[in-house]
């Protein structure tokens, strides 16, 4: 079992609802209504386009999927961030863009935020303790894509390449599209998400997800909603 804290709008949020729509399945575990527009790829096609995101479900990382140490629990964690999250204040992302980023697509943030980036970085130290240390075989294997020396050193401090200086907020639409569908894939997100791009998203809550086996879908377990201090 495997725990993760991310943000995901609430299970109502119309984006949650275009997301679920686009990915085919809800991370918070509920039916989904409706399809996506396709036009212009096949179904196949989609469903290969989307599976890793499926799996993982609609949310931004901000403290990368991890074992708990032993010494801890999921109740002990859901009580930990409902705690912090009650000390922390929402704020809103102005705007948010469809992007690409390498060979996946994602929405990310229209101009970059001091603020979330500073919100990202107290998540990944704040529930540090509750996280189980990386063995050799797991370390190996986060280490083995082509990273830089100061991302191997967040692994091994960590357990993820990809906090502080080197986070950036995305929700992945998509895992990677061959160069060829790239333009194709950016007009069909384009008209799925056409009414959030260029919009603000309020930051509001973290959640608690799980994997509750060895390649299980991630699930919403909780959502703790930010409060004013």
């Amino acid at each position: 079992m495997r725990t993760a804290i991310y943000f995901t709008p609430a299970p109502d949020h119309p984006l949650t609802l275009a997301a679920a729509r686009w990915l085919g399945r809800n991370v918070h575990g509920e039916d989904v209504a409706g399809k996506p527009d396709l036009e212009g790829i096949s179904p196949e096609d989609w469903r290969e386009l989307t599976a890793a995101p499926r799996r993982y479900g609609f949310h931004a990382t901000l403290k990368a999927p991890f074992s708990l140490d032993a010494a801890r629990s999921v109740a002990g964690l859901d009580n930990a961030i409902q705690a912090w999250a009650t000390e922390t204040a929402p704020f809103e992302l102005p705007a948010l863009a469809l992007r690409r980023i390498g060979s996946f697509f994602a929405l990310v943030p229209g101009e970059p935020s001091e603020t979330l980036q500073h919100f990202a970085g107290d998540v990944v130290k704040a529930f540090e303790p509750f996280r189980a240390p990386l063995d050799e075989a797991e370390f190996a294997r986060r280490t083995k894509a082509d990273l830089t020396q100061s991302q191997v050193e967040n692994v091994r401090k960590w357990g993820y390449p990809y906090v502080f200086d080197e986070f950036r907020f995305h929700m992945t639409l998509t895992g990677p599209v061959p160069q060829e569908k790239q333009a194709l894939l950016q007009e069909v997100l384009g008209r799925q998400f056409a009414e959030f791009i260029g919009k603000p998203l309020t930051i509001d809550a973290l959640a608690l997800c799980v994997e509750s086996s060895a390649g299980a879908d991630f699930t919403v377990f909780s959502r703790h909603t930010l409060r004013e201090p």
